[in-house]
Order: C-alpha cells, then sequence, then structure tokens
C-alpha cells in the first residue's frame, strides 16, 4: 500500500500532507499535520486557533471528527469545515489530491456586507467630509502611516 498524498489549501497557504486511507470524499488528517496545515489544535475544549475554540458537538470522541488508528489521531477536516459552514473544494488526482478551505461563514459575512464603515476626516485645507456624504459614487481612499 503506497502513501496517499494531499495538498491542503487554507488561508491561501498551501501545505503538503499526508491523509489517512478510507473515503475520498473527507480528509482525514493527523493533528500534526492538522496544525501544519491550518494551525489549528485539538484541545480538550475543542479545535482552536490561538486563543479562540470552537467546541466539538456532543464530545472529542465523537467518531464524526475524531477516530484513533494503530495509535494514531486523525481529525476530520471536512466534517469541520461542514460543521462551521466553510467552503471547500477538493480534485482527486491519480498522485495526489488538493483541497481548498475557503472562508469560514464568520469571516464571510463581514466580507458579503461590502458597506464601508461611515468616518468623518477633514481635507487639507480642514473641511470635514464624511464617507456617507459620497454615498453612490465612486471614492478612492488614499491611507498610509508613519510607522
Amino acid at each position: 500500500m503506497r502513501d496517499r498524498r494531499a495538498v491542503v489549501i487554507c488561508n491561501d497557504i498551501a501545505t503538503q500532507v499526508n491523509p489517512a486511507e478510507g473515503d475520498a470524499s473527507e480528509l482525514w488528517l493527523t493533528t500534526g499535520d492538522l496544525t501544519r496545515a491550518t494551525r489549528l489544535e485539538l484541545k480538550p475544549q475543542g479545535v482552536c486557533l490561538d486563543e479562540q475554540c470552537f467546541p466539538l458537538p456532543d464530545s472529542l470522541n465523537d467518531a464524526q471528527f475524531i477516530r484513533n488508528d494503530a495509535g494514531t489521531t486523525f481529525f476530520n477536516l471536512t466534517a469541520f469545515a461542514r460543521l462551521l459552514r466553510q467552503s471547500v473544494a477538493r480534485e482527486n488526482g491519480p498522485e495526489i489530491s488538493a483541497w481548498y478551505f475557503g472562508a469560514r461563514q464568520d469571516q464571510r459575512q463581514e466580507l458579503e456586507s461590502c458597506k464601508a464603515p461611515d468616518f468623518t476626516l477633514p481635507d487639507v485645507s480642514g473641511k470635514m467630509h464624511s464617507l456617507s456624504d459620497f454615498r453612490g459614487k465612486k471614492v478612492f481612499l488614499v491611507t498610509w502611516a508613519s510607522w
């Protein structure tokens, strides 16, 4: 039996991993590959990204998300993406598969509105202008920082 190979693209970073054998529509990764590819860590409180944790339904032993094979813990990244309503695209090739994980639902809400917050700033002569004054018009904003 040869090792399966896959590329996981998450947060616009591609990482080669060795997924577990099984259903080609599910991506089971070792906890090490999970962290390398997504920065997610499996912890007692759930699946965590830095200090933000996503609790798993029922318990960490839920077979939908976690399984142990020969002393190695595997995590089902596709099941977790479904839980978070995260878009997933895959291509299963003869030698390697590719998996793309898009923005989670909580990340997309900011992008879907496409509405900039209103703010008011002075121009070079000191006259105040609000972004809402230009509603319906094209606006080109130039910003910079001195640090």
